[in-house]
């Protein structure tokens, strides 16, 4: 038999039983960014095409929550509006299909663990949709949706507000509802999808086992550790005076507890891409060596050089300069 599923979470809004009023958690964070477009467009004085981005929790009673984090009843939504003159929106979804696809395999996890999956059943407002899939450890599962949603959001809130909320457009002399292309990626099912693939347990040459968290580096949290060879002989003094150099481009820790292969092995483990080691050669000759989490490998280089070799790494900007 048929059942009536509550798939939105309910609450009461007012501080006395008798004067509250029921209301609903969002189950999206796109209306929001429908209902003030015309506040961003005109204060920042914006001409379409145009998008707007936003991140926020979402609610959605799922029927069943599992896979981990995967399916949640609370969640993390990074949404982007794109709004284009009526018309054109079929030409730009293959274009933010493209881009958007760009931006996942930028991350650096193989081009083969990620697929679009194109919608043949579409929701009664789209006229075009597809899901990028990533490979996941239970199989391809969606972490970004891409969609064509027409003017159905703006063209319903106009009618039920009494208010217009057309656009004008400067070049064509003429007001309308703009359509809208969405990109909308789940930041959990993204950090998931991140630490499943990034999470290995490799066997180095030598029989043993090292834990290595393969972080792109511009998400890596820590991006570069700096450690002296001992902990005397004013080495830890000139790793610090290095520290002092780096911290206000990047987050950079200190280690100079155990051996240095142990070091290395911690920041193998939360995914630092970069390690500085400091010895007595240093204090002479200027030079570090640097150290790659990935391959293990390691250079002699000058200190006045570690910021531009880092930062060229591990900056966000690295990643966005493999979409042009």
């Amino acid at each position: 038999m048929p059942y009536q599923f509550n798939l939105m979470f309910s609450t009461e809004m007012g501080a006395s039983a008798d004067a509250s009023m029921k209301i609903y958690l969002r189950p999206e964070t796109a209306q929001g960014i429908f209902v003030n477009y015309l506040n961003v467009q005109k204060t920042g004085r914006m001409k379409i095409p145009f998008g707007i981005a936003q991140i926020g929790k979402a609610f959605r009673n799922e029927i069943v929550a599992r896979q981990f984090i995967f399916r949640m009843r609370e969640f993390e939504q990074m949404e982007m509006q794109f709004f284009v003159q009526p018309g054109t929106e079929l030409e730009w979804f293959p274009k933010w299909k493209e881009t958007r696809m760009k931006w996942h395999q930028a991350l650096g996890f193989g081009a083969e663990n990620y697929r679009f999956h194109d919608h043949d059943k579409l929701a009664h407002y789209a006229n075009a949709a597809t899901d990028i899939e990533f490979k996941m450890p239970f199989g391809f599962k969606e972490v970004e949706g891409i969609h064509s949603r027409t003017n159905f959001d703006l063209s319903q809130h106009e009618k039920y507000s009494g208010k217009s909320i057309k656009y004008f457009d400067p070049q064509t002399n003429e007001s309308y509802t703009p359509y809208v292309i969405e990109t909308s990626i789940g930041v959990d099912r993204m950090f998931l999808s991140i630490m499943c693939h990034a999470f290995e347990e490799e066997k180095l040459e030598n029989g043993e086992t090292r834990t290595v968290l393969k972080l792109p580096a511009a998400l890596a949290p820590v991006k570069c550790a700096v450690m002296p060879l001992v902990k005397k002989d004013g080495l830890p003094e000139k790793a610090r005076e290095i520290i002092d150099q780096l911290k206000f481009h990047f987050n950079c820790q200190y280690d100079e507890k155990d051996s240095i292969g142990k070091r290395y092995r911690r920041q193998d483990a939360i995914g630092t891409p970069y390690c500085v080691t400091v010895d007595h050669d240093t204090l002479t000759d200027g030079k570090v060596t640097l150290r790659f989490r990935d391959t293990m490998e390691q250079e002699r280089v000058n200190i006045s050089d570690l910021n531009a070799i880092i930062e060229d790494k591990v900056s966000i900007a690295s990643l966005l300069k493999k979409l042009q």
